[in-house]
């Protein structure tokens, strides 16, 4: 029988071979959806580091996936709604069950947007003028430091969603050295330029949807090229029927939404396993 297109990631690109899966792995090592939490209250809890608040999810200290991930960590980079949205500190618990210490930064200094960006008297432009990447950077990267220093991380994977996702390019650069990240993720990335795509000195996977009308599929394609001249890992889902933000907020009555977001979460920790666990 034809799946239904509705519940359908309608392509898969991958550079430098499949990610990992249960195949080959004991069945403590396999993942499904029941990971990803979708409701319920957050497990973790905001810390304040150099002035900015941090939301830190820990794995099980008995969890199968845990020791094989030690002295690894998820920087999970937010959407502009930030970490007050709780679908953020769910997926950051979600992280932390899939076994990765998971930490995210407050990137808007407590000045995220509204849930609702139609809200009168909310202006995007202004919001990010003021969120841009000279504010945002040094976030980021007090975070990272934060990471290595007080809580011994040696390798940093960083999903990034929509605003965040941006970030995720950027810290993968070369130059970033000690300061940048190992492995970047990205769901429907906004703000992203081409520069900052070919700047990549590590692997980097993309999650996109369909629908998006800011990573339209004109940007998409630009992606796709200048990740093929780059010459890092990469990989590429694109998820059928679906717009931008549903990594994040899926419409969770709409089957085929919420599927692609538990897919285009495991997706994110499949890629941070092949290059953490999968080539030790």
């Amino acid at each position: 029988m034809r799946p239904s297109s509705s519940v359908l990631a309608t392509a898969l690109l991958l550079f430098g071979g499949a990610i990992a899966g249960c195949s080959g792995k004991s069945s403590s090592s396999c993942l499904d959806a029941s990971i990803v939490a979708h409701s319920g209250q957050p497990t973790g809890k905001e810390v304040v580091y150099n002035n900015i608040t941090m939301y830190i999810s820990k794995p099980d200290s008995k969890g199968s996936r845990t020791k094989a991930r030690e002295g690894t960590a998820v920087l999970y980079l937010t959407d502009v709604f930030g970490i007050v949205l709780p679908e953020n500190k769910l997926l950051a618990d979600s992280f932390a069950r899939a076994g990765y210490l998971t930490i995210a930064p407050d990137l808007f200094a407590g000045d995220p947007a509204p849930g609702d960006l139609n809200v009168p008297g909310f202006n995007t432009t202004d919001f990010l003028a003021r969120h841009n990447t000279t504010t945002t950077d040094p976030i980021i990267a007090s975070t990272i430091a934060y990471l290595r220093t007080h809580l011994n991380v040696s390798r940093i994977a960083a999903p990034g969603y929509c605003f965040g996702g941006r970030y995720a390019f950027r810290f993968l650069a070369a130059d970033r050295g000690a300061n940048g990240i190992d492995v970047g993720y990205a769901a429907h990335p906004s703000l992203l330029e081409t520069s900052e795509i070919g700047a990549i000195a590590g692997p980097v996977a993309v999650a996109a949807a369909d629908g998006d009308n800011i990573f339209t599929a004109e940007a998409r394609a630009q992606a796709e090229a200048v990740l093929v001249d780059v010459g890092q890992p990469y990989q590429v889902s694109l998820y059928s029927q679906t717009p931008h933000g549903f990594a994040v907020r899926a419409n969770l009555s709409d089957p085929g939404q919420k599927w692609a977001k538990e897919q285009a979460f495991l997706q994110a920790v499949r890629w941070f396993d092949r290059f953490f666990v999968d080539s030790q």
